[in-house]
């Protein structure tokens, strides 16, 4: 477990559901507005192999809670580059909508591949990509590759 600078109460235990995850926290974290609670860690995660994050992270023992920045693949799409460490994140299944009856988000469920194609090799580290709902995605800056504000992830795996 991750060590933290903060005294949290005895047996305190961070079980959001997706909508408070979105919420309360990223629609928070985009807004620039204070959380309360600070336990969710700001590292740009695909810096790392998934094995490397659970050290970096202020919470948890077996899912980890970052904000993200997300970076494009090429500077005039909004398809986001998804390199990490020394493999990729690829994404499956389906998006799913967070928020009722209004969306606020999106999670997206991706799997940590490492190597590259076609010498890759699927892990079981999982992650659940989060990004906030009916946000403009489309390159503001010429060449930025910037998409939007923060993801905010939780890995699980071996």
């Amino acid at each position: 477990m991750s060590s933290v600078d903060f005294q949290l109460p005895p047996r305190f235990r961070f079980h959001s559901t997706d909508e408070e995850l979105v919420k309360h926290y990223l629609c928070q974290k985009c807004a620039s507005q204070p959380i309360s609670v600070l336990i969710i860690g700001e590292i740009d995660l695909y810096k790392y192999d998934p094995r490397e994050l659970p050290g970096l992270a202020l919470y948890g023992e077996k899912e980890w809670y970052f904000f993200s920045p997300r970076d494009r693949k090429y500077p005039n799409s909004s398809r986001p580059n998804r390199a990490a460490g020394s493999g990729y994140w690829k994404a499956t299944g389906v998006d799913k909508p967070i928020g009722h009856p209004k969306s606020l988000g999106i999670k997206k469920a991706l799997v940590f591949y490492a190597g590259k194609a076609p010498r890759d090799e699927k892990t079981n580290w999982i992650l659940h990509e989060y990004r906030l709902a009916d946000v403009d995605r489309s390159p503001r800056k010429k060449n930025s590759l910037r998409i939007d504000g923060l993801a905010h992830g939780s890995v699980g795996g071996s």
